[in-house]
């Protein structure tokens, strides 16, 4: 099973000023020192605003994906690029994740400083630079497993030229207004000509992202379709298997009924899922999205991980709070912040209703207090669910695990 190592020098790095919302009193101590000392968020010296994960529901979500993907024969390479986090990478590789996916040669590099041995880059890679760091870690490493995407001719000719090592590709297949990848059977066709001409590329598969087409399932249904045409043409004849790869956290399921109908193949298929919001999942974005809400719910079911705790800093109206939380702090790009529960000053804690974040400055969050809400007092700690983890996780370095009662049990450092 792939390893993640220097998991323990993160814990041997030192809290400062660096970190928002770690207790002043703690600067010095180690992360590990501070783990141990078990403080509790609202009374342990941090400071707000403060993102959170709960322990319980991040064990939950990545128990729960990981048996799903294997109860239909699915392998996992979770996209790393939602949390760049190793100590997260480490626990998805434990669950028996196949590799962890990324979506730029830095995210390859964090991956490979902390010893991620299998590695699949959901792009096109044409830096020359970054091509020569990676011809250098598959030499030097005989246990890196490294496939990446190409979808043009001249991307193929640009990793061609720049690469001193073999390298293993997909041609990516996408849609008409989508993102990236060919636009066809004819052009994929092209691109892999191209790679069955290059001296350091090997065509191994076929892949994408569903969500980006506006058909996922059609789509799929031409994912599918392109491996077998590329099987029978003898396109795979220098590969071991034969990778097949889609899925982001929105359709994970539609992904694995289209994978199933891949028997037949001359090489054994890898069918490889890389959701990665659903580590953290969310409270508005992930949590109306996922196949387990509607379509599949008696397969499983994921929670919301994240909460932002915020302090009222102002009640300047009747009908308005100000919160010390704003864009540096929340992530704003899908859906705003939405509280959830308010602790008050004697610790007690009520459910945030008749609360709603209408927008968020630099440093603040804009609280609409609807009548009959009840008291909001300057000071009040008010716990916001946050939508899109992508974009929550790249605003914090360093993010205390929690346990019951509020415990910090130990942090995750991210790499962004």
């Amino acid at each position: 099973m792939d390893q993640v190592t220097g998991i323990d020098e993160l814990h041997r790095e030192r809290v400062d000023h660096r970190f928002k919302g770690l207790p002043p009193d703690a600067d010095g101590l180690t992360v590990g020192e501070l783990a141990a000392q078990r403080r509790t968020v609202f009374d342990g010296g941090f400071t707000t605003p403060l993102l959170t994960l709960s322990e319980p529901a991040l064990e939950h979500n990545l128990a729960q994906l990981a048996d799903w993907a294997g109860r239909h024969g699915l392998a996992f390479a979770p996209h790393g690029k939602t949390s760049m986090a190793p100590q997260l990478f480490a626990r998805q590789l434990a669950h028996g994740a196949w590799g962890i996916t990324a979506a730029t040669p830095h995210q390859v590099r964090v991956y490979r400083a902390f010893g991620v041995r299998r590695v699949f880059l959901a792009n096109e890679l044409v830096d020359a630079a970054a091509l020569r760091w990676l011809s250098g870690e598959l030499a030097g490493d005989p246990e890196f497993r490294f496939v990446c995407y190409v979808d043009s001719v001249r991307g193929v000719e640009l990793m061609d030229a720049a690469l001193t090592a073999a390298v293993d590709v997909v041609v990516e297949l996408g849609a008409e207004g989508g993102r990236t990848g060919v636009r066809g059977s004819a052009e994929a066709a092209r691109v892999a000509d191209a790679v069955g001409a290059a001296r350091h590329l090997r065509l191994v598969g076929v892949a994408g992202y569903e969500a980006a087409a506006p058909d996922p399932r059609g789509w799929l249904g031409e994912l599918t379709a392109l491996a077998r045409d590329f099987d029978a043409a003898g396109r795979f004849a220098e590969a071991g298997e034969i990778v097949v790869s889609a899925g982001g956290s929105e359709w994970f399921d539609a992904v694995a009924d289209a994978f199933g109908t891949l028997g037949g193949l001359s090489l054994p298929v890898l069918g490889l899922l890389r959701s990665g919001a659903y580590v953290t999942h969310d409270d508005v974005h992930y949590r109306d999205l996922t196949p387990f809400r509607d379509r599949i719910p008696s397969e499983g079911s994921l929670e919301p991980a994240f909460r932002l705790w915020t302090q009222v800093l102002s009640r300047p109206e009747p009908g308005l709070a100000l919160l010390n939380a704003g864009k540096r702090d929340a992530p704003y790009d899908l859906d705003l912040p939405v509280p959830q529960v308010v602790r008050r000053a004697d610790g007690s804690a009520v459910p945030a209703a008749g609360l709603t974040v209408t927008r968020l400055a630099d440093q603040h969050a804009f609280v609409e207090v609807a009548p009959g809400a009840g008291d909001l007092a300057v000071g009040d700690w008010v716990g916001l669910g946050v939508s899109h983890p992508c974009t929550a996780f790249d605003k914090w370095q360093l993010v205390p695990v929690v346990g019951e009662g509020g415990v910090v049990t130990d942090f995750v450092r991210t790499f962004f």
